[in-house]
């Protein structure tokens, strides 16, 4: 027995060690910082991973019935645990399949709710401009016009009254009972979709009465089928997309700009430590934004000068940062992007930072440990945001948005002093510059205005298939962007364009995937396209928000073939590295709209095995999409490029 022991003692630590040289390899700067985080002895998410594991570091030395999702705890008969094969089930009757898509869909609203608060937190901001009441305005004021003309909202008269009438439709839309059919799914989805999901009964009301459809679903002895479940999952999905992603992203474009491509530094190595820095961190770039906007002019500088610094710089960070830095080109005030969220430890470790500006999402309860051995200000931005022990809060108002990124900058820069006298920075840490920006109106300008050659090079096989990579970043399985990282080199090595979002953007970005230089990774024929084109292989897309607008340029490829039904197009979905709620109703969305979807972790669902059959197998003579959770890279990429290769196939090209 205790050789036994020592021998899978061994082959766990062989295993990790192999893990962690990948991390290593992928990102040496981190390796770096960690070293100092555990010479402090300091918590972080490296080693609370390790921790997780039952023995020897191995993360799936966890209970069983946990990772198959068979676990159910909702009510006081629980904890249950089930087993299909041997019909065992909960105390209340449910099934294991019950069991794992009902804790699917609860994941599902969570997901779904925090995407429509950054939309809500948009639609407030656009309102305020309109009454003159923010230091930002409407810089995109045709994109508005023509969002409008398509959700049928008057366009006529003064740019201010367009925006209010638009706000006021979204938020009715909003508000719709679940069975009162949502406008905006009806006008932009396209046509084969809305006929499939109103046949499905699928078709949505408004996202709120969603929410209170699936959550209630919820509940101990109301929904126990796993077939129900799942399709109220991918309704609640289809009205997160319409509603929340899309209303979210395009009214960002009209505040603050459509992304255009420009270079853009990015890596630990933007943090110099003789500057004043700010960190806005999450998702809601309002707040960031503004920040920017103040930074830029002379006084702040002087203020950040005066301390003793050499300025005062913007760092842009996980995706509030990807928002920012898509939107507007770097500069020495807009300096660069650090990273996605599992570097946020190591960007604190770092001994550059003066105050964390933490809104809605991706800033992590240990954060104060690291305020207070660092020495930097650590502040919520978001109602939704709090801290142990963290007393200072700046709930964002856009009506206050300046003074509010004014109390911010003085903060930061009242810190630096002890910041940089007590704290020893790590310096010499990497830097890169990758190329940002791509939106559907960039690669339509970049085309020439029209879609006819990116069809005409998926039609030639120049390019084979495009992938929509939606991912976050995670520690199983790979260690942190590894996988990710594996998976977008072998598409592009085999001619598949991709396209990239979320934290898996940042990713790719840091590791050199989003830049020309990246052009020799590619298959001879994507080259010779990236090369024409000026662009790499990997477009830099946006965020995990950006899902709603990346459906919908799937939707113009759609229309511009003549309306080939989404199923049929030689794309797919890919998230190497899923990790939190957000990314489950992405996923979700993505086999209710019909694409071909690659998760990995697997997800915790296994022990459903009649769930599994639905969503990798039956789902595709339903809704047309299928999910594939292969985690070897190389098969999981053949497997996507199988598809692609049957649908060319199918489309006779």
């Amino acid at each position: 027995m205790e050789e036994e022991r020592i021998s899978e003692h061994k082959s766990v630590i062989k295993m990790y060690d192999r893990l962690r040289s990948e991390l290593v390899e992928e990102h040496e700067k981190i390796d770096r910082v960690y070293k100092r985080i555990e010479k402090e002895g300091i918590t972080n998410v490296w080693d609370r991973f390790e921790d997780q594991g039952l023995a020897f570091g191995d993360p799936d030395r966890r209970c069983q019935f946990c990772l198959q999702g068979v676990r159910c705890d909702l009510c006081s008969n629980g904890p249950c645990r089930a087993n299909v094969a041997t019909d065992r089930r909960g105390v209340c009757g449910m099934t294991g399949d019950g069991m794992a898509m009902r804790m699917m869909l609860l994941r599902n609203v969570m997901g779904t709710s925090t995407y429509q608060y950054h939309t809500e937190q948009t639609v407030k901001t656009l309102r305020a401009i309109a009454n003159g009441k923010t230091p930002f305005k409407i810089t995109e004021p045709e994109k508005l016009k023509t969002f409008a003309q398509r959700l049928g909202v008057d366009v006529s008269g003064d740019i201010n009254k367009i925006a209010i009438r638009f706000c006021d439709f979204v938020e009715k839309d909003f508000n719709r009972k679940y069975d009162e059919p949502s406008v905006i799914v009806e006008k932009l989805a396209p046509k084969e979709r809305k006929e499939l999901w109103k046949k499905l009964g699928i078709f949505p009301g408004g996202v709120h009465g969603e929410i209170l459809l699936s959550t209630s679903s919820c509940l101990t002895n109301v929904d126990g089928y796993y077939v129900s479940l799942a399709l109220k999952a991918m309704r609640i999905g289809i009205a997160m997309a319409y509603q929340s992603q899309i209303v979210t992203e395009y009214l960002q474009d009209v505040i603050f700009g459509i992304p255009k491509p420009h270079t853009m530094r990015v890596d630990l190595g933007v943090l110099d430590p003789d500057y004043v820095n700010v960190l806005p961190n999450g998702h809601e770039p309002f707040l960031g934004f503004a920040l920017v906007q103040l930074a830029r002019k002379k006084e702040w500088q002087e203020k950040a000068k005066a301390q003793g610094a050499k300025g005062l710089r913007i760092i842009a960070n996980i995706e509030t940062g990807q928002e920012m830095i898509q939107r507007w080109e770097m500069d020495d005030v807009l300096y660069g992007f650090t990273g996605n969220w599992i570097m946020q430890e190591a960007i604190l470790a770092s001994g550059s930072v003066d105050i964390f500006v933490a809104d809605m999402n991706c800033s992590m309860p240990v954060d104060p440990i690291y305020a207070e051995k660092f020495k930097f200000k650590l502040v919520p931005v978001s109602e939704l945001v709090a801290f142990d022990g963290v007393t200072d809060r700046v709930n964002y108002l856009p009506e206050k948005a300046e003074e509010q990124a004014a109390q911010l900058l003085q903060m930061a820069v009242d810190n630096f002093k002890e910041r940089r006298k007590t704290v020893e920075p790590i310096t010499g840490l990497p830097m890169r510059e990758a190329i940002v920006g791509f939106s559907t109106e960039s690669i339509l300008e970049a085309l020439g205005g029209t879609l006819e050659p990116l069809l005409n090079a998926i039609k030639d096989g120049s390019i084979k298939g495009i992938v929509g990579m939606v991912s976050c970043t995670s520690l199983r399985d790979y260690g942190q962007d590894v996988h990710t990282v594996a998976v977008v080199k072998e598409l592009i090595k085999r001619d598949i364009l991709v396209l990239s979002l979320g934290c898996g953007n940042g990713a790719v970005q840091v590791a050199g995937l989003c830049s020309l230089d990246a052009i020799k990774l590619a298959g001879s024929k994507l080259q010779a396209v990236c090369n024409a084109l000026k662009i790499p292989p990997v477009l830099s897309y946006g965020t995990c928000t950006d899902t709603g607008r990346l459906a919908d340029l799937v939707h113009a490829v759609s229309a511009a073939l003549g309306g080939v039904p989404i199923p049929d197009l030689p794309v797919a979905a890919a998230a190497p590295e899923y990790m939190e709620q957000k990314a489950t109703i992405d996923a979700i969305f993505a086999l209710a709209y019909g694409l071909y979807t690659y998760v990995n972790p697997i997800p915790t669902v296994t022990g459903g095995t009649n769930l599994v059959r639905l969503l990798t197998k039956d789902l595709k003579d339903i809704t047309g999409g299928l999910l594939d959770v292969e985690k070897d890279a190389v098969k999981a990429v053949e497997n996507i490029e199988n598809h692609i290769v049957a649908n060319r196939k199918k489309l006779g090209i």
